[in-house]
């Protein structure tokens, strides 16, 4: 038995899970949160100091963690920017986050390239604020000396990856990091230095992008580092998601991504065309209303809890008796209605009771969320089964209404760490591929995450219903916005 370890640096912490190389089973695990202070908006900071990563990573590894580990793989925050000078030193601390200082430098950039779907057909999606590609062009108006100073771009996984290995001359990334970048090619698999030199307005250096089973080195101690990826990529692996799979992650924000085999490019600006920690693709759809959909209704009924709110809803009938709630609260990126408010529509004496509006909350937001599986979907991807995550997956609601509302089998999957095993996956397959005991195209089997499945069953006619009743109302409300 192999004993690997999975390593995920997350924006305000550092978990690490040591499990069993052959069925992926925890064997221990640790934690610490990241020692940073400040706010950059979203009351995280802005930009910190990369570390800050490795105190945190240093603290969760302590007690002997890592005892008898003989591979690592690491998975971090997806858009953080390290800036490096010639000599692999920070030139500033890195950029994290959706950073909206960069707003004004990604529509700059858009314009630069000559459009929406001059990107979209670089490198398969429009720049946002969040990108590392967008945090370039503003460092290059705002800090023009960091920006000169800059010979070296990496990404919070690279930089900790580059440190475990104790700073080698080979620097290494991995597909799916990279294709969080805004400057590389998900349908090419390579790197556009000119859109770096675009942005930045000179040439700097890049990192390697190994395969997925790679290491990326061996410490002087002889343990394997595997080539680590995005959290986003890592979580997907973890979960074991493959064809015909799609992921529907519940925060306050939602998103949808799937596995798929072709890269994606989208001028909408609605799909993110990333690359999975496989080798395949891993297109994303944003909503940017989830959760706060049904925050905000349990505050507007006097409801202390979102699990108050699901016992009311499920008091309710499919439909809400005619009640539409399009949960645009914070205007919305799918469809693209930036400026917008939400919209409750259908009201009638009937209908205007607290258990109706708990229903419409419920269904607003998962309708918005099937409108992205739809993205994909009208693109090709096929979606078989969807995994649900997120604490508000557990809503007795939401189990109700999601197989219904999405067309398909739902996996209702125990919360656990799943961008850090996925990272522990990669480690287990990097080692077993230089052992020779692994094929490098085919990863370990690991055993799947405890779940409960709920089918659409004899209610998929009802759910279709339901989506039809808001689709009438989202386009009667908001005509032309949302195009598949």
């Amino acid at each position: 038995m192999g004993i690997v370890a999975g390593l995920d640096s997350a924006p305000d912490f550092t978990r690490i899970v040591v499990c069993d190389s052959d069925t992926g089973a925890v064997l221990r695990q640790g934690y610490a949160p990241h020692p940073v202070e400040g706010d950059g908006g979203g009351g995280r900071p802005a930009d910190v100091d990369p570390q800050a990563w490795l105190l945190s990573l240093g603290e969760a590894a302590g007690g002997g963690l890592l005892e008898g580990v003989q591979a690592i793989g690491v998975s971090a925050q997806a858009n953080a920017l390290v800036p490096l000078d010639s000599q692999g030193g920070t030139v500033r601390p890195a950029m994290v986050g959706g950073d909206k200082r960069a707003q004004v430098a990604a529509a700059d950039l858009i314009d630069a390239l000559g459009g929406r779907e001059a990107w979209a057909q670089a490198v398969g999606c429009v720049p946002g604020a969040a990108q590392p590609v967008t945090k370039l062009r503003w460092l290059a108006k705002s800090e023009p000396d960091a920006a000169l100073r800059t010979a070296m771009l990496m990404q919070a996984h690279d930089w900790l990856v580059w440190q475990l290995l104790g700073r080698p001359v080979r620097r290494t990334t991995d597909r799916g990091g990279a294709s969080g970048t805004g400057y590389w090619s998900a349908a090419t698999g390579a790197w556009r230095p000119d859109l770096v030199e675009l942005a930045l307005g000179h040439q700097v250096m890049l990192p390697e992008v190994i395969g997925p089973a790679e290491p990326a080195g061996t410490t002087p101690e002889g343990l394997l580092i595997s080539a680590g990826t995005g959290e986003t990529m890592a979580a997907a692996f973890g979960l074991g998601i493959g064809l015909g799979d799609a992921v529907v992650s519940l925060g306050a924000s939602g998103s949808v991504m799937a596995v798929h085999p072709e890269a994606l490019y989208d001028s909408t600006g609605m799909i993110t065309s990333l690359a999975d920690a496989t080798g395949m693709h891993l297109p994303v759809v944003t909503t940017l209303n989830a959760v706060r959909a049904l925050r905000g209704t349990a505050e507007l009924l006097g409801l202390p809890d979102l699990e108050s709110l699901s016992d009311l809803a499920l008091k309710s009938t499919p439909g809400s008796h005619g009640l539409v709630l399009l949960p645009y609260l914070e205007g919305e990126r799918t469809p693209n209605l930036p400026h917008t408010a939400g919209t409750l529509a259908g009201l009638r004496r009937e209908s205007m009771k607290a258990e109706h509006l708990a229903r419409a909350a419920f269904e607003g937001m998962l309708c918005g969320l099937a409108d992205a599986l739809d993205v994909l979907r009208g693109r090709g991807v096929e979606v078989r089964r969807v995994f649900l995550l997120g604490a508000a997956a557990e809503l007795p609601a939401v189990q109700a209404v999601a197989p219904m509302l999405f067309g398909a089998q739902v996996v209702v999957v125990q919360p656990a760490d799943y961008a850090a095993m996925g990272a522990a996956r990669q480690a287990a397959w990097a080692l077993g591929a230089s052992q020779g005991t692994l094929d490098p195209r085919t990863p370990p089997a690991w055993q799947g995450a405890a779940a409960q499945i709920r089918e659409p069953g004899d209610e998929l006619a009802v759910g279709q219903a339901v989506r039809q009743q808001f689709i009438s109302v989202r386009d009667q409300t908001h005509p032309g916005a949302f195009r598949p």
